[in-house]
């Protein structure tokens, strides 16, 4: 995540090896150095890179060239006002110091001028002229590098020639004319060349291309401006750039959006070119109608025309509709924070667009009598200036008044509320030319007192300050009710009907229909009126301060609302009292008020009729959403009225209503949770614990054991509170638990129905691989005819894919190219090595004369020697062996394979004619042999294995291919033709056909040698072809393959044994059977762009930082070695080396191991290299689409192996293929800081730089801050300027390849900005500024820890088919994909962590997306449809604070803008997740706090609202409502055991010892039972594993969760159920959320014991303490009355917990029990503690900063939180009182003096220490002995009081104890509320005793925690035993090893300092 440290003010610190800022005298030592020059003087780089490129050539130029530099620098900024521009002039001049002289040695001609005369013509000579007939894309770039350097170059020789008064050359000033005029057209482009040399590029060829820009190009009829210069070529954006003043490369960059959006949408209309180029105008229609659908909404509810006017003649109608659309496009790309506006965009379009309409329609202004002109335009950058630039002022202004997101939210505007302000008529004030007094612009009143600069303004105008509009976020935990109040209402009025039917009657649920029961159970009506009432009184409250901006029949329906509900809440309660005879005690008051006469029934009845009716009608709208849908959007008048009562009138949240079918399913669902959840509490919970109460409620009490206040309280009413409310908390709480079982089954069967899991192992894979080619057919190849296809339920559970026939040779050879290709990048990411990769493979060049399908070596592997041995023991039963052999289809494929090849090889190895007669005759033998069946009869089987040898020798001498080997393949063959003649045949009549051609055995004479030789078959000269002359790919593929099938040995059953290739190999293979729509051809698909924002975290690991070993010793790449084993040693076999210290050697090799190293990290390089799959994948689809049959047959590898060559043909096959992916795939990296990184020579931004070049198509997009020179110049200061800027590398290939290739990056389009980009959060504002350069119909956010694999990108083009297709109501417009979690290797934490997410991503979102229909946007890999989004705020939200977690954001705001958010299962993305327990609990912790932001946002509101019930529940339970669960969770412990402590300590609990609702209590059993379920993770657990036994089966989730246990899986969760409870309910109190960046490292490393309290203190040590308290204090009082087990029941999982909390951090601390890291992290500690803090001392190296910085949330808190937390502390106070009673010394008396005196005790102990730190102060240094005798005296005195005390009144140890469990709470709580009234504790001084006090608790609070963990570590096995459970196995062990190594290492270190 690019995280968001205060903007991008202060570049990051480069960690560099040397570190090299500008200030550096080596300037230039680098190619890098033109990159690193000030921002002020950006003009000079172009300059010096010249330098930098000709400075091979001639030293002399260059140097003149670097002079030349540093004249313009000292021009541009004389006075060296810059940053940094003094030390980068001073640098500089030293060089040209140390130049001159040699280079003016080395000079060739007379003077300066010649030299550089001379050398400008060579250039242009060698390079301008050689290259200007370039038709391709490369040459392209050259020709425009050449250009520009020659221009350049012409620049530095008219300067020398001025310098020396010459003339320059008519000749060479003619060259420059062309090529000053070149330059200019040849601009760096992004994706079209658009000028007129490049029309014969492949992607200007595209007829689709080619008329959208044709129709762009169509000006006629427009009215240009007078003193317009129109150049060739100009189009329609060129005209509204000079009418509205947009800035020139917006211009460029929207023009290109345009044409490429255009021709995408053109050719899925037209799927067959035609040729002649025109523009479809349903093309225009459908982008039009994307575009503008928001636009045409928001008219509509503000009920005003809309600018979109079309003219009446058919021909202008096309030219018409592009200006609209660029238009909207040029205000979009240049509106930068604007956009996350777009109603706000909507309002300046509606009054642009209606000037647009105003000038072509050629009216005439009223006021001037000329024509109609903009009202902000004309010169350059008006739009800018005069339009965004003041919204974006008041964003900003806003944005400073947040504090940095520390105030409170209701005293600022963010996004939202600026943006809301444009959805009310009101916004039309504002005016156009925008007023500036508007009420709009005002800021409050008291920031103007404080801004000196605006005085001109009138005071007065800043109590217009608009304010909130339509929503405050207040912090209050009443925004859950708010939100979600129908859902609460619906809890609280179960629970009152089931105590009312349990507490009457039989207790039986029937025994409600019993008239006295039902009466009773009516009065839920008055309770559900009381509640409303609430709600009203609520609304009213927390919208107060929105008042200003709120419309008068909103505020009407808000006190009408209060008003009736009022009324309502006076009738019901009236009408009940009069429908009882005898009416119980609340009804008999009510009926006293009012006169006591006779009872109507009817009357009650009625008035719940009335008051029901609102409900009925919903309840009926609710079950036709069609009708709902149509009336929330219609803007009738009658209509408004009758929804303006049931809900106000929104712009958003109108009409989300689903269909039918969807909304019966997720209303199933629900019911049947409720109903489940209900009966449990009912029987469980409720009914049973009714009796007891009543029994409790009928017994006196009268002997208490403190001093009791109410000792005439009526019925045990304390009693039955402490009973009930554990039990309450929980069935509020339960509902998540039933969410998690239900939510468990039904994703279970969704995922069974869309056939997960159905190849998980790679048996399954080998059973069903021949179905596979056609099921990759079926999906990744694009179909050309129409097929019919199957429906319905049959179809999906019988979809089987026909085996592919031998002889549909396309067919086979498109799955050999897209499987190989897979293969080939298992390969090249080292999954996988060469052996296994050969057996993997299949032939890409299919062998014709084969007659059968070539499988994968890995299926047919040791088929060969089983076949042989079977048919060696045949013993001639031929049925019997066939049969055996067809039984294994796989065998029987392979045996005939290599039977096929055999013969074609001896076929076409052997050229003589007599011995082809020989071997023709033998074939033919054998093949009528088999037709008959009766080979195995006939020839002798059991010399097979000889042959077989012999013909293995063959084929090894075949693949080597030497000459000299040629004699011994003769013999070879001579030996062949005997076993198959004399041993295997028998047959005579061979035999002598031998013979007979070697001639008759008649003369025995001496023949001459040389004739002996013609004599012997196969030995002549030319019979047998051999060495072969030429070798063809396809024959070593088929050699080698064959080698492989007869050789090997042993069965591949464990190919691939990387178990990360395994499950991407089965993942994938199961994909393609499940159901996804068809892929189109790559040029019909949608295009689509992804985009990755980052900021400063690793690009790419560097050799120092991979090698350099942590304090264990363990290095990164050491690290990494041993969790990747088998990865490591594929890696070595890669670059052909045998160990680690080869690599050192060559600079390739070590950019290898970064490499290799950081595709195993979570860095840029991965995610890029993952996300350029997507091209790859393009390319190669893109080829087997366009190949004709020769290609194919030829393949794809073919075609890369000869790009070079080919490139040089525009239309060749690669070039189509390149530009078609081009077309429809960009990738855009958003590195905030880059510019930043580049001028300060960080070696992230020659990281960033080296993925530009290897990746030609990524793109970079960064803002870029420059300082310009002021012109004035009395400023000092010169003003900064922000670009957004898109860069690409510059890729000049040299001519003469000789020459060192320069790395650099070129400019294609800056943008200008208004201001800073960074004005909420990081990554959205990233986000927001690049998502301008993204391009297509799709886009993907993807975020810096993902990966992407080949195999899923092939997929892509299918999934984004699922835009079009209808999904219920409506279309998507976000498609999620799964997750697939990397990291889950790394330690046992990872593991657990990946398994949490892995659920989430795969089973929680199915489930979410289907049926409940409430998936949202949850991080990143998911596409959203980008039209749909440009035109409604963007991927995400930016507000300071409020949108924290920004992508759930995008969620919300996709569906209430009526967007439809769905799930595939069919694809995924990797992602990384955090791997230690600090990082992991940072993340929670920012989680939480993002969860508490969204409570109070306005979009949960919303959907709470807006949503119908089951839906609106879905949504509770699955967002906040799981953190708001956590939370009662927690607080259930602490209820319970407060209540326990009350019956404890008051004596209540011995009282009423005999009652079983003390003694044995099931109901509370099972309700603390269901929270410890909560708290140990089972929520998590459950659909976890039904997930895992899905996806790897059953058996393997059952060990997994066993080996989970084992590890302490429940530790950690219980852990993390405290983070996430503290985070999310402190920041609903108080606020204090921050992007917390957690850092993507690999974690081995040992976190300190002061580092850990710091982060866990306040979250879990202290209330982990103040538990350990509670349940120590029930342990010593209430032991004698109480039953054992049910006290270990009740209490167990409440110690697990504590223990938990405050010990987990130690045991998941790598090495965490080492003695030696123990007294390390004791000093550290000490010092820690004892540090003063003071400005500027950070909190890592002080108590207390850290102190200071850990309260400075209750600052910012208001005054609401600071009551409520008083009321908190409140707590810590009743132990005292209720211990204070349980001492020996007060066992007799109960007054309420013993509480006096113990309060006495206290102060005079803060007295004493008070005292003594003062005198300390005040009489050390002179009075010192007297000090030291009061100390002494102090002392004697205490030892004197206790001894007496001791003595005299039998004080016990027990009373010790006691009093210290006494007085430490009461402390505590003295200071908490202390801290909570700062200011006024400040004011009484006494805030340094508060410090000292505090520090003492800190003290303790440490000694406790840290004593266990040293004793612990006193025992060796302890710490062994941790790293067992820590880590994997591997890396342990290696962990052992290293350690002592390092101890080695240390010892040697020592002894030489000796």
């Amino acid at each position: 995540m690019s995280s968001s440290r205060a903007g991008a003010d202060q570049p990051p610190q480069p960690q560099r090896r040397i570190q090299r800022t500008q200030t550096a005298g080596n300037l230039g030592e680098t190619a890098f150095d033109s990159e690193v020059v000030p921002s002020s003087l950006v003009e000079i780089a172009p300059i010096l890179r010249v330098a930098n490129e000709v400075e091979s050539h001639n030293p002399r130029v260059a140097y003149l060239c670097r002079f030349y530099a540093f004249e313009k620098a000292h021009r541009l900024d004389p006075t060296s006002s810059g940053r940094g521009v003094r030390q980068f002039k001073t640098a500089l001049l030293q060089r040209l110091e140390r130049e001159n002289d040699p280079t003016l040695m080395g000079r060739v001609k007379k003077s300066d001028a010649r030299e550089m005369q001379s050398f400008y013509q060579h250039y242009y000579k060698k390079y301008i002229q050689a290259l200007q007939n370039a038709a391709d894309k490369a040459d392209r770039a050259q020709l425009t590098k050449a250009y520009q350097t020659a221009n350049v170059l012409f620049e530095v020789l008219k300067a020398v020639n001025m310098t020396q008064s010459m003339e320059v050359d008519r000749e060479i000033l003619e060259a420059h004319g062309k090529v000053a005029e070149k330059t200019e057209l040849l601009v760096p482009y992004n994706i079209l060349p658009l000028d007129p040399d490049s029309t014969n590029q492949a992607i200007m060829k595209y007829p689709e291309i080619l008329a959208a820009v044709l129709a762009l190009r169509n000006t006629r009829g427009l009215p240009w401006p007078k003193e317009y210069k129109k150049k060739k070529d100009e189009d329609v954006l060129d005209w509204l750039q000079s009418m509205f003043g947009f800035q020139k490369d917006n211009v460029a960059n929207q023009r290109e959006h345009l044409i490429l959006l255009l021709a995408n949408v053109h050719i899925r209309q037209f799927p067959k070119p035609d040729q002649q180029p025109k523009l479809d105008d349903r093309a225009l229609t459908e982008v039009m109608k994307k575009l503008f659908k928001n636009y045409k909404k928001w008219c509509k509810y503000l009920g005003r025309k809309s600018s979109l006017w079309l003219p009446t003649i058919q021909q202008e109608v096309q030219q018409r509709k592009l200006l609209y659309m660029g238009l909207y496009l040029l205000i979009w790309g240049e509106a930068a924070n604007l956009r996350f506006m777009p109603e706000c965009l909507c309002y300046i379009y509606h009054h642009m667009a209606f000037e647009l309409y105003g000038m072509l329609a050629g009216n005439v202004s009223p006021m001037t009598g000329e024509n109609v002109k903009p009202a902000y335009g004309g010169e350059e950058e008006a739009f800018l200036k005069k339009v965004v630039t003041p919204i974006y002022k008041v964003i900003a202004e806003e944005a400073d008044r947040s504090k940095r997101g520390k105030s409170k939210h209701s005293q600022w505007r963010n996004y939202d509320d600026i943006n809301e302000y444009f959805w009310s008529v009101d916004c039309f004030r504002l005016g156009w030319p925008m007023r500036a007094d508007a009420d709009f612009f005002c800021m409050p009143s008291e920031q103007r007192y404080l801004d000196k600069s605006s005085e001109d303004h009138k005071p007065a105008s800043g109590d217009r300050w608009v304010g909130k509009v339509n929503f405050v976020e207040i912090r209050s935990f009443w925004h859950i009710f708010r939100s979600f109040d129908r859902m609460w209402s619906f809890f609280i009025l179960c629970l009152q009907v089931m105590i009312i039917v349990a507490w009457n009657g039989s207790g039986q649920p029937t025994s409600i229909f019993s008239a006295d029961v039902f009466k009773k159970a009516l009065s839920v009506f008055i309770t559900a009126a009381i509640l409303k009432l609430g709600q009203a009184v609520l609304d009213v409250i927390l919208s107060w301060k929105s008042r200003r901006s709120m419309s008068f029949h909103v505020k009407l329906r808000y006190i009408a609302k209060v008003i009736s509900a009022a009324a309502w809440v006076i009738i019901l309660p009236v009408t009940y009292a009069y429908t009882w005879e005898n009416p119980p005690g609340f009804a008999q008051t009510i009926k006293g008020w009012f006169g006591n006469n006779s009872n109507s029934p009817s009357l009650f009845i009625l008035a719940v009729v009335i008051y029901l009716s609102p409900n009925m009608l919903a309840g009926v709208l609710f079950l036709f959403p069609f009708i709902r849908r149509f009336l929330e959007r219609s803007n009738y008048r009658i209509v408004m009225l009758m929804m303006w009562w049931s809900q106000p009138r929104l712009y958003v949240g109108r009409g989300m209503h689903e269909g039918t079918f969807s909304l019966f399913k997720y209303t199933m669902f629900w019911v049947l949770l409720i109903v489940t959840k209900l009966a449990f509490s009912y029987y469980i919970e409720i009914k049973p614990l009714v009796g007891p109460t009543k029994a409790i409620m009928k017994v006196r009490i009268t002997t208490f054991q403190w001093h009791e206040f109410f000792p005439r309280a009526k019925n045990n009413i304390g009693v039955v509170i402490a009973l009930w409310a554990p039990i309450i908390l929980v069935y509020f709480m339960d509902t998540q638990i039933w969410y998690a079982i239900y939510s468990t089954i039904f994703g279970g069967i969704y995922g069974a129905f869309r056939r997960l899991g159905e190849i998980r192992t790679l048996g399954m894979l080998r059973s069903r691989f021949e179905s596979l080619p056609g099921a990759f057919n079926a999906r990744l190849i694009p179909v050309d005819k129409s097929e019919p296809k199957k429906k319905g339920l049959k179809a999906t559970l019988s979809r089987t894919f026909g085996q592919v026939e031998g002889s549909k040779e396309k067919q086979a050879a498109r799955f050999a190219q897209l499987w190989n290709k897979i293969i080939s990048s298992f390969r090249e990411e080292d999954l996988i090595n060469n052996r296994e990769m050969d057996l993997l493979l299949v032939p890409y060049w299919a062998d014709r004369d084969l007659d059968l399908i070539q499988w994968p070596p890995f299926l047919l592997a040791s088929k060969i020697p089983i076949a042989l041995d079977m048919a060696k023991d045949s013993n001639g039963k031929d049925k019997e062996l066939t049969k055996r052999i067809l039984a294994d289809e796989y065998m029987h494929c392979a045996v005939r394979e290599c039977y096929a090849s055999f013969r074609n090889i001896i076929k076409f190895l052997v050229q003589g004619n007599r011995e082809k007669e020989v071997i023709e005759y033998i074939f033919s033998e054998v093949d009528k042999h088999i037709e008959e069946g009766d080979l195995i009869r006939e020839f002798k089987m059991s010399a097979l294995p000889s042959l077989y040898d012999h013909f293995v020798r063959l084929i090894d001498f075949l693949s080597k291919n030497n000459q000299d080997d040629r004699d011994q393949v003769v013999i070879l063959f001579q030996d062949m033709l005997e076993v198959v003649t004399r041993d295997i045949m028998m047959e005579d009549h061979i035999t002598s056909l031998v013979d007979s051609v070697h001639g008759g055995s008649g003369h025995e004479g001496m023949i001459p040698l040389d004739q002996h030789q013609q004599h012997q078959l196969f030995a002549s000269a030319g019979a047998i072809k051999f060495p072969l002359t030429h070798v063809t790919e396809a024959w070593k593929e088929k050699i080698n393959r064959l080698y492989l099938l007869l050789t090997t040995k042993e069965s591949a059953m464990d190919v691939p044994s990387n178990l990360e290739a395994r499950r991407r190999i089965s993942f994938f293979s199961n994909s393609l059977f499940m159901d996804m729509p068809p892929a189109p051809k790559v040029r019909n698909m949608l295009s689509f762009s992804v985009l990755t924002p980052y900021y400063t975290e690793e690009v790419l690991f560097s050799i120092e930082g991979l090698e350099r070993p942590n304090e264990d010793g363990v290095s990164i790449l050491f690290y990494l070695q041993k969790i990747f084993p088998d990865e490591w040693n594929n890696f070595l076999e890669r670059v052909k080396c045998q160990s680690e210290d080869e690599l050192k050697g060559s600079d390739e090799l070590e950019e290898e191991l970064r490499l290799w190293a950081s595709y195993r990290g979570q860095t840029l390089t991965r995610t890029v290299r993952g996300m350029m799959y997507y091209r790859k994948a393009l390319e190669l689809q893109a080829f087997l689409d366009m190949a004709k049959d020769e290609d194919l047959m030829q393949g794809y590898k073919a075609i890369e192996l000869n790009s070079e060559d080919q490139s040089k043909e525009g239309r060749s096959l690669w070039a189509q293929g390149q530009a078609v992916a081009d077309m429809k795939f960009t990738y855009v990296v958003s590195c905030q800081l880059y510019g930043i990184q580049k001028r300060s020579g960080d070696y992230r931004a020659q990281d960033i730089l080296r993925l530009m070049t290897t990746y030609p198509s990524l793109r970079v997009a960064y803002i870029d801050e420059v300082e310009e020179p002021s012109k004035d110049r009395s400023q000092k200061i010169n003003q900064k300027a922000y670009y957004s800027t898109l860069v690409k590398a510059a890729m000049p290939k040299s001519i003469d390849s000789s020459e060192p290739v320069q790395n650099l990056d070129q400019v294609i389009y800056r943008i200008k900005l208004p201001g800073p980009a960074i004005l909420g959060e990081g990554k959205p504002e990233n986000q927001n500024h690049a998502i301008i350069f993204t391009r297509g119909e799709g886009l993907q956010t993807i975020d810096m820890n993902q990966d992407n694999y080949m195999e899923e990108a092939l997929k892509m083009r299918n999934l984004l088919q699922e835009f079009l297709k209808h999904d219920g109501v409506r279309h998507p417009t976000i498609l999620g994909l799964r997750e697939h979690i990397f990291t889950g290797s790394v330690s046992s934490l990872a593991w657990f962590m990946s398994n949490q997410e892995n659920s989430f991503v795969t089973i929680g979102q199915r489930l979410l997306a289907n049926p409940l229909k409430v998936r949202f946007h949850y991080g990143h890999p998911d596409v959203f449809d980008r039209l749909f989004h440009l035109s409604r705020g963007g991927v995400s939200k930016a507000s300071k604070i409020i949108n924290l977690s920004e992508d759930i954001f995008a969620g919300f705001n996709s569906t209430l803008r009526e967007g439809n958010v769905t799930h595939h299962e069919y694809i995924q993305v990797g992602k990384g997740r955090d791997v230690g327990l600090n990082q992991i609990s940072m993340f929670e912790a920012k989680i939480a706090n993002g969860n508490g932001e969204q409570t109070l946002s306005r979009d949960i509101y919303r959907l709470g609202h807006r949503f119908d019930f089951f839906r609106m529940l879905s949504c509770y339970f699955t967002t906040i409502g799981f953190y708001y669960s956590t939370l009662i969770t927690v607080l259930t412990v602490y209820v319970f055991l407060y209540g326990r402590l009350y019956l404890v300590l008051s004596g209540l609990e011995e009282g009423l010892n005999t009652q079983e609702a003390i003694r044995d209590n099931k109901p509370l059993q099972v309700a603390l039972a269901s929270q410890s379920f909560v708290q140990i993770g089972f929520l998590m657990a459950l659909p976890m594993l039904m997930e895992i036994g899905l996806e790897k089966g059953f058996r393997t989730a059952l060990s997994e969760f066993v080996l989970m246990q084992l590890q302490l899986a429940p530790v950690f969760f219980t852990f993390s159920l405290g983070t996430k409870t503290h985070y999310y309910g402190r920041t609903l109190l108080h606020g204090g959320a921050k992007y917390r960046s957690t850092g993507r490292g690999f974690v081995v490393f040992h976190a300190k014991f002061a580092d850990n309290y710091r982060l866990y203190s306040r979250s879990h040590f202290v209330k982990g303490i103040e538990l350990l308290i509670l349940l120590v204090v029930y342990q010593i009082f209430g032991h004698t009355y109480r039953s054992a087990v049910a006290y270990i029941l009740i209490t167990v999982s409440m110690w697990f917990m504590v223990v938990t909390w405050l010990f987990a951090p130690f045991l998941f601390n790598p090495s965490g029990f080492e003695w030696q890291k123990i007294v390390d992290d004791w000093t550290d500690w000490n010092k820690w503690i004892s540090n003063r803090g003071g400005i500027g001392v950070p909190p890592e190296k002080s108590w207390e900063s850290w102190w200071e910085e850990e309260q400075e949330h209750l600052r910012h808190s208001g005054k609401r939180g600071i009551v409520v937390e008083i009321l908190l502390s409140l707590r810590f106070f009743i132990y005292q009182y209720g211990l204070v009673y349980h001492l020996n010394i007060a066992k007799k008396t109960k007054s309420v003096l013993v509480y006096g005196i113990s309060w006495l005790v206290i102060v005079l102990i803060l007295f004493v220490m008070k005292t003594v730190s003062v005198g300390r102060r005040k009489f050390s240094a002179e009075y010192q002995l007297v000090f030291r005798l009061i100390k002494g005296l102090i002392f004697v005195t205490f030892v004197a009081i206790l001894v007496t005390l001791i003595v005299l009144p039998h004080m016990t140890l027990q009373d010790i104890i006691v009093c210290i469990l006494a007085f430490m709470p009461t402390g505590w709580g003295m200071l908490m509320i202390a801290q909570a009234c700062k200011p006024l504790v400040q004011k009484a001084g006494l805030w340094p005793s508060v410090r000292t006090l505090a520090r003492g608790f800190e003290i303790v609070m440490g000694l406790l925690l840290f004593t266990p963990v040293a004793f612990l570590a006193w025992f060796p096995f302890v710490s062994e035993f941790q790293t067992r459970m820590l880590f994997n196995q591997a890396f342990s062990r290696g962990l052992q090893i290293s350690r002592i190594l390092g101890g080695q290492r240390k010892d040697r270190s020592s002894r030489n300092k000796d």
